[in-house]
């Protein structure tokens, strides 16, 4: 232990006295948590909104200010049949509201009562949000006046209730990937860096002349990234809380222990990269295409794991942001305990074995 702890103790001055090291370690995770977190949002607002209002009574008004007040439509004004379709052509409207002529009358006689929209499908992901709020609206604004504006009677009257997160709101599902996301790459490429940097400067011949073991080696070399990671790991979990509005609702012991299962499972990676890689280059780019692109698309952060093909979704499994994403998500939005997810926490900790491990006897093979 006295040989990693003296590995340690290099690294940590080697890091800092290189500020590129803590600019990535520390403001970059920050920088890329802003960007993300306000720019990656699936809510969509300020929808423009026409109506044509057939009926011009204070229930259609009332329909119409229930749009309006969902803080979801921007109402653009009146419009007719004939310069219904101009609109949604142009542009100028995402959706057009068809109030017919005595919707009042039918409304206070308990009537049911068709509304029509018409909505701009050209970007379908969006037309489906939007109609999803119309639909909200619509079945929710009869119990305020009284009467139906359904299409058709439902066999059954739908009561849903969302949990972990009631409002649905995008930033609560986003912001724990960002979490993996940018702790992954940080973790992996600072210290994908860092056993070659040793080759680069010559210095690996002293290193490998030393009284040191491998695996003395690797630890010495983990621990300083580590603690470096894991204070912006939870730097950025608490970022995201403060601004996010990310809710704390399990344990923080837990947290803990899945941010730093991850961080090891990272920082395994960027040392297997290091071992392989002889340049800095080269080492950057495999830390960034092995750390990039499986936490963005294959762990479950923007597209649903079950909706992948079998072959592609055998993958994930080797991508340890999966387990982390499940983890987390559990513990920050559910409060969930130890038992809901420890397989997961199982799987990270094989995966960060298993990385350190092989990084490991690559090096003790390089050492001669």
């Amino acid at each position: 232990m006295r040989q990693a702890a003296a590995v340690a103790r290099k690294e940590l001055r080697q890091i800092a006295r290189d500020r590129r090291t803590l600019v990535v370690l520390l403001v970059v995770p920050v920088f890329f948590l802003l960007l993300f977190g306000y720019a990656l949002n699936w809510d969509i607002r300020h929808v423009a909104l026409a109506v044509d209002d057939r009926d011009r009574t204070p229930e259609s008004r009332s329909l119409v200010a229930a749009f309006v007040h969902s803080g979801y439509f921007d109402h653009i004004g009146a419009t007719d049949a004939s310069h219904a379709d101009a609109l949604l052509e142009s542009g100028a409207a995402r959706v057009v509201l068809v109030i017919p002529a005595g919707l009042g009358r039918d409304l206070r006689l308990g009537r049911r009562v068709p509304v029509q929209l018409l909505i701009n499908g050209a970007n379908a992901n969006t037309a489906t949000i939007v109609a999803g709020y119309a639909l909200v609206i619509l079945q929710s604004q009869p119990r305020e006046a009284g009467g139906s504006l359904a299409l058709a009677e439902p066999p059954l009257a739908p009561a849903p209730r969302v949990w972990y997160n009631p409002e649905l709101r995008s930033t609560l599902f986003l912001v724990p990937g960002l979490i993996a996301y940018i702790a992954m790459i940080s973790a992996a490429i600072s210290t994908a860096l860092s056993v070659v940097r040793e080759k680069e400067r010559g210095t690996m011949e002293q290193v490998r002349m030393a009284p040191l073991d491998p695996w003395m080696f690797v630890a010495g070399k983990a621990v300083p990234y580590y603690a470096v990671s894991l204070a912006s790991g939870l730097g950025i979990v608490l970022a995201a809380m403060a601004l996010f509005g990310l809710p704390m609702r399990g344990s923080w012991l837990l947290l803990l222990l899945a941010v730093s299962l991850f961080l090891f499972a990272a920082l395994g990676l960027g040392l297997l990269v290091s071992s392989v890689a002889e340049t800095q280059q080269v080492a950057f780019q495999l830390a960034a295409l092995l750390s990039f692109l499986p936490t963005m698309l294959l762990s479950g952060f923007v597209f649903p794991i079950a909706s992948m093909p079998p072959a592609l979704r055998a993958v994930t499994y080797l991508v340890p942001a999966r387990y982390f994403l499940v983890a987390l998500r559990a513990i920050v939005l559910k409060g969930a305990g130890l038992a809901a997810f420890w397989t997961d926490l199982a799987a990270l900790a094989a995966f960060a074995a298993a990385a350190l491990a092989l990084a490991s006897v690559r090096l003790k093979r390089q050492w001669g």
